[in-house]
């Protein structure tokens, strides 16, 4: 009887039959894994099963290749730390929710775990600010090369110039600079100072730069191919940081 015992973040709770979980989580050492949680829907379960969790899970099967049931207990509540800021929160939700998709089940992924992780710290760090969510922009590069849609941001795709990039292709996801652009500037993605680019922006507007830009190609390359539109926990980190940040250009 295959069985194994880990530490995990929570990546999705889905309730299955009257009082069971089906809990998506995303292990150190055997990638992402799903098990049956008995009892997963009850209130002694409530706190530990949130997205984004740390967790020890233990997970058995009577063969491999079988769902199993797994038993979780609490490392890190950071879902409880965020639960009062709606725009930290949703950045936890749409880290859990895009590397379910990006990530194939059952492959060891330990890099991807520590990236993971170290994303999640950000988000849930009170000393950042809304600078986390350049961490976040870079942890879904990361995701996009994963997936095997890796952005090449170290060059011009036209000119092979490595100074004064300032846009994106979005359909081969090259960095581009002024003169590459030519006349199709327009049809280009801005790119943010903080991933290489040389524009003239406020941080917010780089900001808002970089979640347009992950978020075309995680639309195209990734959803998209299986006909799936974003994540809603993506589309919701998304409406909140425009209006928080529109907000506060106004201010």
């Amino acid at each position: 009887m295959p069985e194994w015992s880990d530490q995990a973040l929570i990546l999705s709770v889905r309730p299955y039959a009257e009082h069971d979980a089906v809990v998506n989580v995303l292990t150190t050492s055997h990638g992402r894994q799903a098990g049956l949680v008995r009892g997963g829907q009850s209130s002694k379960h409530r706190g530990t099963l949130q997205p984004g969790n740390k967790v020890d899970v233990f997970w058995r099967a009577r063969l491999a290749e079988h769902l199993g049931a797994m038993q979780i207990d609490m490392v890190t509540p950071h879902a409880s730390v965020v639960l009062d800021d709606g725009f930290r929160l949703a950045g936890l939700s749409s880290v859990c929710a895009v590397m379910e998709a990006c990530l194939p089940e059952r492959e060891p992924a330990p890099s991807v775990y520590d990236a993971t992780e170290a994303v999640i710290g950000l988000i849930t760090s009170e000393e950042l600010g809304d600078q986390w969510l350049g961490g976040y922009i870079r942890w879904e590069i990361g995701m996009l090369s994963i997936a095997g849609y890796a952005l090449d941001l170290e060059r011009c795709g036209v000119t092979g110039d490595r100074e004064g990039l300032e846009y994106v292709s979005p359909r081969t996801g090259v960095a581009v600079t002024r003169a590459g652009a030519g006349i199709h500037v327009d049809r280009l993605l801005p790119l943010p100072r903080f991933l290489g680019g040389c524009g003239e922006k406020t941080l917010e507007e780089d900001l808002l730069a970089g979640m347009q830009l992950t978020g075309h190609f995680l639309e195209r390359r990734v959803f998209g191919v299986h006909h799936q539109p974003l994540p809603p926990a993506r589309e919701r980190l998304m409406a909140l940081a425009e209006k928080r940040f529109t907000l506060m250009e106004e201010d």
